[in-house]
């Protein structure tokens, strides 16, 4: 808790009154980044055809759980117990991924019988298969390989 008081350049005090315990700052990093995730999506969607949007967002997802492994234990440990809302934050991570999907159906760019849960179990056993930062290009060819099978058949 010192090393993140100083990183943020704030007193320990100043951050055990935002944050009285360990988990009350994990459950508020997570919050955020899944916040970040959902966003992600809908700028991607803004800025970029359907497709391109869905695959660099599995970038952005990637690039979210390589930040996990420290405190993966943490998490898996406050979601057993309660302390983290995991279902309200696996739903927006869901909904954002189907925001994705729908938009390349509505271009007629991707497949109608993929579902966000098939793309978010498929992410996963990617990324528990291929954890970055050692197995970044397996990683990669992995999610380029999804992204190719979520396109319509021609």
């Amino acid at each position: 808790m010192r090393a993140i008081a100083q990183e943020a350049g704030v007193g320990i005090a100043t951050l055990y009154r935002h944050f009285p315990t360990r988990e009350s700052l994990v459950d508020a990093v997570y919050r955020d980044q899944v916040e970040r995730l959902t966003t992600g999506a809908a700028e991607l969607l803004e800025r970029l055809p359907p497709t391109e949007a869905l695959r660099r967002w599995m970038d952005l997802f990637g690039r979210w759980v390589a930040t996990k492994q420290g405190m993966l234990a943490r998490l898996l440990t406050m979601v057993e117990s309660g302390e983290l809302a995991h279902a309200h934050t696996r739903g927006e991570l869901l909904t954002a991924v189907d925001d994705l999907l729908r938009a390349g159906r509505r271009a007629g760019e991707l497949r109608d019988d993929v579902g966000p849960e098939d793309v978010a179990a498929a992410l996963v056993g990617i990324f528990t298969v291929a954890r970055a930062p050692e197995h970044e290009a397996m990683a990669t060819r992995l999610l380029d390989v999804l992204a190719d099978g979520l396109r319509r058949p021609r």
